[in-house]
């Protein structure tokens, strides 16, 4: 009579300390995946350190700071690559300038002299690479320094007015490109915290991007959100160029002198001013759609 009483308490005792256990390795786990992600989000050197004295969970807890050490090692081994390359890239970009100012000299001093018809040829083949050369040095030094993050310097700006300053300096190519604008701005003020030259930058690549492959014509509309759209009739391009578009050095084959630089620079400072940018492809058009918070 008392066995199965007996057999019942230690059965009820069995369950009621592997349910113990079960809700401390649970809560062991839900505190190794906390850490974890924060050690993941900051940039600590600490590792993950468990309340709990359960071996197992000890053991899965260290075997997580070994790859926590292994990939903070190769995290900064890749910062420090990445510095050296930009100021590699600032550099030679740097360097550059001179030689080929001197080469645009002596190009224009070639240009007064005498010479036939092909030599002239000959000469605006490599006036015109020339050029591309300055052009792409130049981006490169640009995107070299704005890659470096340097402190931006935040104000509050009315996007409203900045974007009807950017579209008023293009006013000219985009009237010799035979482009009609239409443009469609929202009365109500709105106000971000941001970077002046940056967020000009950012207006400025984009609109000249638009100019360069627009088929006639151009949409900018800012809503009362916040939200900026460009779009252009772009017959001769795809997705697939267009979801290119913000890749480094990546040009569109029609686009001769084109760095592939000024979408990639929009993106880095849009993205470090906390703004989204995006780019699609819609039946024809080319929409640039951006959003700061």
């Amino acid at each position: 009579m008392y066995l199965p009483i007996i057999a019942c308490v230690l059965l009820a005792a069995t369950v009621t300390v592997l349910l113990i256990k079960i809700y401390l390795m649970k809560k062991s786990a839900g505190e190794i995946a906390e850490k974890l992600s924060e050690k993941l989000s900051e940039d600590t050197n600490t590792l993950i350190d468990i309340s709990s004295g359960d071996r197992d969970m000890r053991k899965l807890a260290e075997s997580l700071n070994v790859q926590l050490k292994k990939l903070r090692r190769e995290s900064l081994r890749y910062r420090r690559g990445d510095a050296e390359l930009k100021e590699a890239v600032t550099n030679i970009s740097h360097d550059l300038r001179t030689p080929l100012t001197a080469v645009s000299g002596y190009l224009n001093l070639l240009e007064r002299e005498e010479k036939s018809d092909t030599v002239k040829t000959y000469l605006g083949h490599i006036s015109n690479r020339t050029e591309a050369m300055k052009t792409l040095t130049e981006e490169l030094f640009r995107y070299s320094i704005v890659a470096s993050a340097k402190p931006l310097n935040y104000e509050k700006l009315c996007l409203n007015s900045v974007l009807e300053e950017s579209l008023a300096e293009f006013y000219g190519a985009v009237v010799q490109r035979g482009i009609t604008p239409e443009i469609e701005i929202t009365e109500e003020r709105v106000e971000r915290p941001l970077d002046r030259f940056a967020l000009k930058r950012i207006f400025g690549n984009i609109i000249g991007n638009a100019v360069k492959y627009s088929c006639g014509d151009l949409f900018v509309t800012l809503t009362a959100d916040g939200t900026i759209t460009f779009s252009n009739t772009a017959e001769k391009l795809d997705s697939v160029t267009v979801g290119r578009f913000f890749d480094r050095f990546y040009t569109v084959e029609t686009a001769g002198n084109s760095t592939g630089l000024g979408l990639s620079i929009a993106k880095l400072l849009a993205e470090q001013m906390g703004g989204v940018i995006t780019a699609e492809y819609i039946g024809e058009k080319v929409v640039i759609t951006l959003e700061f918070y």
